[in-house]
Formats: structure tokens, C-alpha cells, sequence
């Protein structure tokens, strides 16, 4: 194999398709915006979906990007040698253009002809058909032509080999994934396959072919543009090609695990669980911290997610015994190390730093809270000698009190948790935050209703509006749409006043009023920006083409994916519900059209 470094690894995944005709396109924010799915960006393909749904990219057919994503439901497997809450994703897509066999064969010549992986080491799965689409035979046919023998093919059924859709209905299809054998590794039994996860086989690639679409009614039909969607583990191929033990091993993390082993007077070596979760949560706080629409800790969504991955850090230095706060330094590191492909992160340094100061310091007035808690818990058991799941759950989620602290607690005065007590109800948390998660997002991505539709444009009317009446350096922070409403953030440091949200409200229903036409055209960022068009990414792939749409003749010039209406006389009344604050320096109005 060959061995590369991360900047090396990263050029030449991106060269190597853009070599194959694939132009490279921006990384999108770790916070989506109008996904129905998910809290925070899990694959390449989330900021891609109305591409996929069908639109026409700026920049063409076939796509290429490395995409920073973070895995809410990897944080309980942080700790073993391959998972990462925060990774790298490189990925490459053709829409409606190449399939199946142009896909194998484009990846099969990276990894063998380009990275050297020696092709005996490679192993790859593919769907084993059902009722709802046939075996596929296909791709396994294209990996035998490629040179790979029948025993490093496996078929599996949906639960691996398959995806999608994102919602109830949608794009959805088979998959091949892409494992590297360890040949060093026997087998763990005779069914022995990537699929039994004992550690012999490690995914590192993933290539989707939405071919079919599910409908309402639960059956699928064949899709007119098929799609090509592939992720590869960044660290994970790093690790490969430099033939380490684990991802923690690689350039990106060995320097912070080097400066952790002098602050804690302890090594790697013995401790290796422990440090893996220190850093890897930490450089994930660190990327949601300092993202362009970066969200601080809080006890609902993002911020919910971001409290927890912080305090485990904390806990697992504790259990290190580290008593000082030195998440700061350890994020400073990771900020220094990535900030040549995200900026933002240095922009937002000392934003960042503070955040996690301030949590950390938080964090330990928390316990000592959560302790005098405990102590009230136990003395109310009686010749009970067991806190309930209900009861230990309310530690956890009310007072921040991890269930791992409460077990200990309870275990030095002879008493038990009823911990699948408290998995039931972490479980039904978990369903309510998604459920809550749904709500938020849906109308977005996935939904491209008129009323929806209606709602996006109206966010980029009311960004217009507010910086006209109320201060030229508002911007937005997020929106939040569904059929019934609008949500819309923007930075702002203080409470509107009655008549500035009814003016504001007035101004809006006059331009929609205009009957003004919604106007798209394609161009490239310099151009956009010197027409005058707001947008993020600015300071990134000057040549990149986006599209822009402006509303009249120059009410508002915004770049976005759309979707939008084509003019504003099917919008609607539009009616401020609510002003108010946000988080720290950003106000939220809820409106509706009617």
C-alpha cells in the first residue's frame, strides 16, 4: 500500500476525479437546513438531495467533495479503534449520468491502481435481493471483472446493502460497500463475512445506486435519473494506508494524544479508551463550536447533542484524572491542524475556546449539583436498594448527572440502578428529540411542497426587509420550515420593538404584494458576489458555480439551492406569531403565510 499523508490522501482522492470529469464543489455546513432526517450533516449526500430529487447542479452531472460530518449514533461506540463522531467524508456522485459499472470500476482503479491496495485484501458486499428489487447481480459481475474472486463477495439483505429513502417516500437503491480484509486475522467463524463486525473486515467505501423510488403506498418504481452516491472514510483509509493499529494513530490525532499524555501524566498504551474518547469528542465539539452556523451547548437538538459529547469528554478526563480544564487547549490544537481547509474554525477561535471553558467550568458545578441530588435520592429510598430507571434518568437529563456517575455513587452505599430502566427512557427521549427533529425540518430537503416552497422564500424577503429597516449587518443564522410555519434566525442583539416587527411585517406583505417575479440564474461565486448576492462559503471555490435568485428586480439576491416560488403573488399574507431571543447576540421570528 501506498502511504500517504491527510493533505496527500485528500488531493488525490479530488484530483483522481476530477481527472474523470467530476468538478469539486464546496463542503456544506455540519448544521443542514431544512433536512427532514437529521440533526447535523451524516454524508456527503445531505446538502446534494434536491440534485438527486432532480435538479439541475450548477456545476454539472458528476460531483466530487470532501465533507465534514458528524455521527450522533457513533458517540457510545467512540472507543474502539475505527469509530469517529466527527469524521471526513470524501465522496463523488454522478446524477443521472454514469452508473453501476463506470462507478466500480472508477473506484476499484483508486484503490488499486492509486492508494496500491493490494487486491487479495479487498473484500465487498452487495444486495441480496427481495420482494421489492431483484439480487444484484450486476455490480458483483462488474467486481469479477475487475479481478475480485466469488469469496471476497458477500450478499446481504437491506439492513446492510441498501438505502434510503431519507423519509417515508423517495430516491432509494442498493449499495456496494468496500471493506479492506486483514489477512492477519482468522476467521471468527465459517460464515465469517464484513457484515459479522468481529474486527477482520473494516468499511472504508460505500457507493449507492438510487435506482428506484418508494411511493406512499409502500412499493417501489424504477427512478428516470438514477443516481451514484459514494462515501470514503477519510481516517479510516489514512489508517489503512499507513498500516496503523487505529484511526487515533494518524497524523490527525497523534500530536493531541502526545500533548493529553504530558497534561495527564499518563500513556495511551493501557489508557487507549479513554484518550480516544477525550479527543475525539473535543475535536467534535470543536467542529460544531466553530461552523459557520455553529450552535453552542443546550439542553434541546444540536446543543443537546453538543452538551453531551462535551461532558463525556470531561468525564472520561476525570476519569483520567485531569481535574483542570484543558479542553481549550486540545481544541486550539485541532483548530490549528484543520484550519487550512476550514477557516471558519479559526475565525471562530476565540468563540470556540470560551464555549468550552465556560461548559467545562459549568460542567463541574453540575456534578456538585448532581451529587446533593443523589443524596436526597438516596435518603427518600427507605429499604429500597435501588434507584429507578425513571429516577436515574432524571439525574442524567435534568441535572446533567451521567448514568456512569450515578452507578458509582450507588454503588459506594450498596445500591443498584436500574439501568434498563433508564435505557427505556433515554430511548424515549431519543424519539421525542427525533420526532422534534422531523418537525423542525420537514418542508425542507426531502419536501418540496408550494407551501414550503413558499415559506423559503419568504426567509430570503424578510432577510431583505430586516437589513433595510432594522440594520444593514443582520444576517441569517438558520431557518426552520414545515407546511405550517416559518422559523427564521438572524444576528441581532436585541429584543424588535412593536412597531419595528409591524413594520417589518408591512414591508414584507408590500413586496409581496408587487407580484414580483422569482428570477434563477447560474454563475460563479466572484460573479455572484459582485452582483451583490448573499451568501456562505464566499471566502471558497471562487470558480464555483451557484445559483442565485433574486426576487424583483433587486428586493433580495440570495445564493441558495432553492427551491422558490416563480413570483410572489401565490405567497400569501405574511404574519409575525413571535420575536424573540434565540441564543447569545441571535433572534428568532416565527411567522406564517395565510
Amino acid at each position: 500500500m501506498k502511504k500517504l499523508t491527510y493533505d496527500e490522501l485528500r488531493n488525490m482522492y479530488l484530483d483522481f476525479f476530477k481527472s474523470h470529469g467530476h468538478k469539486e464543489i464546496p463542503n456544506a455546513s455540519l448544521i443542514p437546513e431544512n433536512d427532514p432526517t437529521v440533526l447535523f450533516t451524516t454524508a456527503g449526500m445531505h446538502p446534494l438531495v434536491p440534485y438527486l430529487l432532480g435538479e439541475k447542479h450548477p456545476e454539472g452531472t458528476r460531483l466530487t467533495d470532501v465533507q465534514r460530518c458528524i455521527r450522533t449514533g457513533d458517540i457510545d461506540e467512540v472507543g474502539d479503534t475505527s469509530h469517529l463522531t466527527f469524521f471526513e467524508m470524501l465522496g463523488n456522485w454522478s446524477l443521472g449520468d454514469y452508473f453501476k459499472q463506470e462507478s466500480v470500476k472508477m473506484s476499484f482503479e483508486l484503490l488499486t491502481k492509486y492508494l496500491e491496495i493490494p487486491v487479495e485484501q479487498l473484500a465487498v458486499t452487495c444486495f441480496a435481493g427481495d420482494a421489492d428489487a431483484p439480487r444484484d447481480e450486476e455490480t458483483a459481475a462488474v467486481w469479477k471483472e475487475c479481478g475480485l474472486k466469488d469469496e471476497q463477495i458477500f450478499f446481504y439483505g437491506k439492513d446492510d446493502n441498501w438505502w434510503g429513502p431519507a423519509g417515508v417516500t423517495g430516491p432509494c437503491g442498493p449499495d456496494t460497500e468496500i471493506f479492506i480484509n486483514d489477512l492477519s486475522k482468522p476467521k471468527c467463524c465459517p460464515e465469517c463475512g464484513p457484515a459479522c463486525h468481529c474486527g477482520k473486515y473494516m468499511e472504508i467505501w460505500n457507493n449507492v445506486f438510487m435506482q428506484y423510488n418508494k411511493k406512499a403506498d409502500g412499493t417501489f418504481e424504477p427512478l428516470k435519473q438514477k443516481n451514484v452516491d459514494t462515501g470514503m472514510g477519510l481516517e479510516r483509509v489514512l489508517r489503512v494506508m499507513n498500516g496503523l493499529n487505529d484511526v487515533y494513530e494518524t497524523e490527525l490525532f497523534s500530536d493531541v494524544i502526545a500533548r493529553l499524555e504530558k497534561i495527564s501524566g499518563k500513556t495511551y498504551q493501557g489508557n487507549e479508551k479513554l484518550f480516544r474518547k477525550i479527543v475525539d469528542h473535543t475535536r467534535a465539539a470543536t467542529f460544531i463550536l466553530g461552523d459557520v452556523r455553529g450552535v453552542k451547548p443546550s439542553n434541546t437538538e444540536q446543543g443537546y447533542v453538543l452538551r453531551r459529547i462535551i461532558r463525556s469528554a470531561i468525564r472520561s478526563l476525570k476519569q483520567l484524572g485531569v481535574e483542570d480544564n484543558v479542553l481549550a487547549d486540545l481544541a486550539a490544537m485541532f483548530i490549528e491542524k484543520h484550519k487550512k481547509y476550514y477557516p471558519e474554525l479559526d475565525q471562530n477561535k476565540a468563540s470556540v475556546l470560551e464555549s468550552l471553558e465556560k461548559e467545562e467550568t459549568l460542567f463541574k458545578r453540575t456534578l456538585q449539583s448532581g451529587l446533593k441530588e443523589m443524596e436526597k435520592v438516596m435518603a427518600r429510598l427507605g429499604d429500597s436498594k435501588q434507584i429507578d430507571g425513571q429516577t436515574a434518568f432524571h439525574l442524567y437529563d435534568t441535572f446533567g448527572f451521567p448514568l456512569e456517575f450515578t452507578q458509582e455513587v450507588a454503588s459506594e452505599n450498596g445500591i443498584t440502578v436500574d439501568v434498563d430502566g433508564f435505557k427505556k427512557c433515554f430511548e424515549e427521549h431519543q424519539e421525542k428529540s427525533r420526532a422534534g427533529a422531523e418537525q423542525k425540518f420537514k418542508g425542507g430537503l426531502a419536501d418540496h411542497s408550494e407551501k414550503t416552497t413558499a415559506y423559503h422564500t419568504a426567509t430570503h424577503i424578510l432577510q431583505a426587509v430586516l437589513r433595510r429597516d432594522i440594520d444593514p449587518n443582520i444576517c441569517q443564522k438558520g431557518s426552520n420550515l414545515t407546511a405550517e410555519r416559518m422559523r427564521f434566525d438572524f444576528s441581532f442583539g436585541r429584543k424588535l420593538t412593536p412597531e419595528e416587527l409591524k413594520q417589518v411585517e408591512d414591508d414584507v406583505n408590500a413586496i409581496i404584494s408587487q407580484n414580483l417575479p422569482v428570477k434563477m440564474e447560474e454563475m460563479t461565486l466572484a460573479e455572484a458576489q459582485a452582483a451583490g448576492a448573499m451568501g456562505l462559503f464566499t471566502n471558497k471555490y471562487d470558480a464555483q458555480k451557484v445559483k442565485v435568485y433574486t426576487v424583483g428586480d433587486n428586493v433580495s439576491k440570495e445564493i441558495c439551492g432553492g427551491p422558490h416560488v416563480e413570483n410572489t403573488s401565490v405567497m400569501g399574507h405574511f404574519r409575525i406569531l413571535k420575536e424573540e431571543a434565540s441564543s447569545a447576540g441571535v433572534r428568532r421570528i416565527k411567522a406564517v403565510l395565510e
